[in-house]
């Protein structure tokens, strides 16, 4: 029996740990904390999934396998994990980011429509729509309950098999064979995945210095609203040149607000899980601006995550020594992806094939210049 451990327990741990189990492997997942604990990047309440990412089609595709893959993992656990609420895109530019993801996703066959902004105003109450060019419409898109999702996912990968081990974890490396050190005991597999998200650089800083890797403080803020304001009915929305995204009201937390603006440098064990005061400013900048009936709803619920992201929003999967993986730069946008990932990183732990140019370091022909999440690179003090 082929013999793997997986070190972090966030979503990309636990996802791939249950896909390798499923598939026959001895699995042990080893988690410093607990699976869905507060300090994690998978810990929010909620992450959007969404197709569009542009002109880029991997992107895309993987995110309609993964849809599917979380309504079979949803009825696997006898939950609701994914909300089907569907998506909305608010364009600024008749010619933009949303125009190249509308063509990406016709191109992939994957369901969407254009819509006048006068529609999208009867969908959300009080929407200003005066600077929109028109509106991308994802049917088969929506929210994920982030936190439950990892915790479902950890004890379904438990139940099918994997040994969890809690303790900090280190790279073994006194005889050239995969292995990890847990509280002086060496657990040794045929292969060892590292997917320990904003705590990469410190336990592979060559790798996060060669990748551009980045730790920021994201704040993510959740304001009280009417009834009318719950998802669903009410869909999700993002405003890519705004560098903003949000929700209704899922499960009494409140409407989320955030801005996808890289945060400043974080430290993920240590640092201050308090919110900045400039978040809540922003959020309510955008409040008056889009949804101007928002604008002094009472601040419900808010925390603390942290993105470690690549400068070209690129992932890093990579072998960084024999039979040893890292995986990290998912922070931002690679939630959604997980129960997909996983399935293409089985494949590499397999053999079956070697990992895309784009996900490798610099100098094994990484692509530049992608920008995969939800920020714009335009200057708009207004947004």
């Amino acid at each position: 029996m082929k013999s793997a451990i997986v070190v972090g327990a966030g979503i990309w741990g636990t996802s791939l740990a249950l896909r390798l189990a499923d598939t026959g492997w001895r699995v042990t997942l080893v988690e410093r904390h607990q699976p869905g604990h507060v300090r994690q990047a998978s810990a929010g309440e909620t992450r959007l999934l969404r197709c569009a990412h542009g002109a880029d089609e991997w992107y895309a595709r993987m995110a309609g396998q993964a849809r599917d893959a979380w309504r079979a993992l949803g009825e696997r656990a006898g939950e609701e994990l994914y909300i089907e609420a569907g998506m909305a895109w608010f364009a600024r530019r008749a010619d933009g980011w949303e125009r190249r993801s509308a063509d990406t996703l016709a191109k992939l066959g994957i369901p969407h429509e254009l819509w006048e902004p006068d529609r999208a105003a009867r969908v959300f109450p009080g929407l200003s729509t005066g600077d929109l060019s028109f509106v991308l419409w994802e049917p088969r898109a929506g929210v994920l309950r982030a936190r439950r999702s990892v915790q479902v996912s950890a004890r379904l990968a438990v139940d099918a098999g994997v040994r969890l081990v809690s303790g900090r974890a280190r790279p073994y490396e006194g005889d050239g064979r995969p292995g990890v050190l847990v509280a002086g005991e060496v657990l040794r597999a045929d292969r060892v995945v590292w997917a320990c998200g904003a705590w990469l650089p410190s336990v592979f800083p060559q790798v996060a210095a060669a990748a551009g890797l980045a730790v920021t403080k994201q704040d993510t803020l959740h304001f009280a609203v009417p009834p009318e304001w719950r998802t669903p009915p009410l869909p999700a929305w993002l405003d890519y040149d705004g560098s903003t995204y949000g929700h209704g009201d899922v499960d009494g937390v409140g409407m989320k607000v955030t801005s996808d603006e890289e945060g400043e440098p974080y430290e993920p064990e240590t640092g201050d899980r308090r919110i900045s005061p400039r978040s809540e400013e922003t959020a309510r900048a955008y409040l008056r601006r889009r949804f101007p009936a928002l604008e002094q709803a009472p601040l419900l619920f808010s925390q603390v995550c942290q993105y470690g992201s690549t400068p070209d929003a690129e992932w890093i999967i990579t072998e960084a020594a024999e039979g040893v993986w890292v995986l990290g730069g998912d922070s931002g946008h690679g939630f959604k992806h997980a129960p997909a990932l996983a399935g293409y990183v089985a494949g590499l732990l397999d053999g079956a094939y070697g990992p895309e140019p784009r996900f490798g370091l610099p100098a094994g022909g990484r692509a530049a210049g992608h920008d995969l999440r939800t920020t714009s690179r335009l200057t708009d003090p207004a947004a």
